[in-house]
Formats: C-alpha cells, structure tokens, sequence
C-alpha cells in the first residue's frame, strides 16, 4: 500500500529548555548511525555536511545525562560510530512516543485530511 503524500503526518519535537531538542532529523540521524556505523555515512544518507551531522551529534550527547553516540577516529583501522545504550534508550523512548500520538490522533488527522482539497 502506498501512503497518500498529500496526507497530514506528525512531526514531533521535544524540546528541552530554550534551544536543545529531539525531533524527526536528529532520530532519523541516530537510526542512520545505528544503520551504517558512520557519522558521515549517516548525514550523506541525509544530505548534510560531515560537519552538521557532527554537530547534531555533540548537541544531542550534550543534553542527555550520557552520550547518545560513540565514535572513533579515522586512521588505518577505519573510524566509526555507534549509538550507547543511552542513545539505544532514548530513540526507542521517541520512535515510542511517535506511534503513540499517531495512534492517539489518527481519527482527528482523518478529519484533518478530509478538509483538504483532491490534489490535482
């Protein structure tokens, strides 16, 4: 079954304090991490710079009580990277949190999606 791309879909953000948060981008970053073992392997598969993924990478381990991801340098036995069992725990946690208010709000995105004009 193909997903109507016309479809309102949720996009969570949880944000803590005034600037750190966790949303769609950075949970799709740690997923690709866990995926390829690659900071850059995982932010080309998003289409940003080693450098921004690196970046959301140090804003994400800075706001939690532990590292999300662990990494090692390049050289010649190759770097990589990997989510810690914090990093395990905290997507599991929002990746639950998304299904939940999907589940939660299906009947109102119905309506919402009801509203919408038939795309052309």
């Amino acid at each position: 079954m193909t997903e109507d791309p016309h479809a309102p879909r949720l996009r969570i953000r949880v944000v803590f304090g005034d600037h750190a948060m966790l949303g769609p981008g950075k949970a799709d970053l740690l997923t690709l991490i866990a995926q390829t073992g690659s900071i850059s392997a995982a932010g080309r598969a998003m289409n940003m710079s080693y450098k921004r993924a690196w970046l959301l990478v140090d804003t994400m381990n800075a706001a939690f009580t532990e590292p999300l991801v662990d990494s090692t340098r390049g050289g010649a036995k190759g770097g990589g990277a990997r989510l810690t069992s914090m990093g395990e725990t905290v997507l599991a946690h929002y990746r639950a949190l998304e299904t939940k208010l999907e589940d939660a709000g299906a009947e109102e995105m119905a309506a919402l999606r009801a509203l919408q004009p038939d795309p052309p």
